[in-house]
This record gives structure tokens, C-alpha cells and sequence, in this order.
């Protein structure tokens, strides 16, 4: 599916061909929470890196999380980048070089309309905030970590 997306101030347009557009994923991450996430969590789609065509480029930030080392000592640069303007703040997408083919766009950052999810798949909860309230219908399928399947994959299993 083409997809077309923005910013709010509209310095940055892209534009990429997802091939896992349904926005069906909730992470509560704390990073993901805290760069894109109003609602307590985040909802990224799945696209292919090599369709991305991206206008304003200049006004392209990265963020990369500091997170910390296996032994509990220190802190590392995680290896995703999150791309957000420079001028309003607006979280774009995700890319991380250990899957340089994929590109995860924010789904609040898309203009295209989106598909109506069967439904939202809850992950990473055990980051979740106090504050946030899961919702969502009862079967709604929830991961203290990640879930057990990837994007690709749910759709597939879903028929899109």
C-alpha cells in the first residue's frame, strides 16, 4: 500500500510502499511512550526502506535511546534511529540498520487513510505507565515483552 506522511508543521513529506499497513501494534515501550506516544503507547507500521522518498530532509533530527548495558552497568546507544522534525517535534519513523530493509513509520504521522485493524495487539507492557489504561476488546492478544510475532507476520495470518 502507498503510503504519503508528514509532520504537523508540514517542513517534511515522505512518501513509502508498506507492506504491513494496518495499524494494529501498541508498544508501551518507555521509548517509544515517551517520543511518540500520546495515548501511553506508540503504533508503528511496516514498510520497504528502499520506496522511502522523503521532501525537507534538512529538517530531519535522529534520536537514538540511551539504554542500559546487559551487565547493569552503563549505558548504550541502541542501534534504531527515530527520525522526527526538527521544527514541530512530530515523530516520523523508525530505522534500524540490524533490518536495513524495513522502515517503520509512526501510523499518527501517516496522511493516507489507514485500514481498520481486527484487532490491536498490546506489547511490551511491562513499561507500560501506571497511568495507561489497555484498551481494546477482551481477546486483544498482550506481551509483557515483544510479541511472538512480527508484523509480516501478523498480517499475513490476518490477510492483508
Amino acid at each position: 500500500m502507498h503510503l504519503e506522511g508528514s509532520c504537523h508543521c508540514g517542513s517534511i513529506r515522505f512518501s513509502v510502499e508498506a507492506d504491513s499497513p494496518v495499524p494494529f501494534m501498541r508498544c508501551y515501550c518507555t521509548i517509544c511512550r515517551k517520543t511518540a506516544g500520546t495515548g501511553g503507547y506508540a503504533i508503528n507500521l511496516g514498510a520497504q526502506t528502499a520506496t522511502m522518498k522523503v521532501k525537507g530532509k534538512r529538517h530531519l533530527r535522529i534520536y537514538r535511546a540511551r539504554l542500559p548495558n546487559k551487565t547493569g552497568k552503563g549505558r548504550h546507544k541502541s542501534s534504531a534511529r527515530r527520525y522526527f522534525c526538527i521544527k514541530c517535534g512530530t515523530a516520523l519513523w523508525l530505522w534500524d540498520p540490524t533490518w536495513p530493509e524495513l522502515v517503520h513509520p509512526h501510523a499518527g504521522a501517516i496522511d493516507t487513510p489507514l485500514p481498520m485493524p481486527p484487532q490491536n495487539v498490546h506489547g511490551l507492557l511491562d513499561s507500560k505507565a501506571p497511568w495507561v489504561r489497555v484498551e481494546g476488546k477482551p481477546k486483544d492478544p498482550r506481551f509483557d515483552h515483544y510479541p511472538d510475532m512480527s508484523l509480516a507476520e501478523w498480517h499475513a495470518a490476518h490477510g492483508f
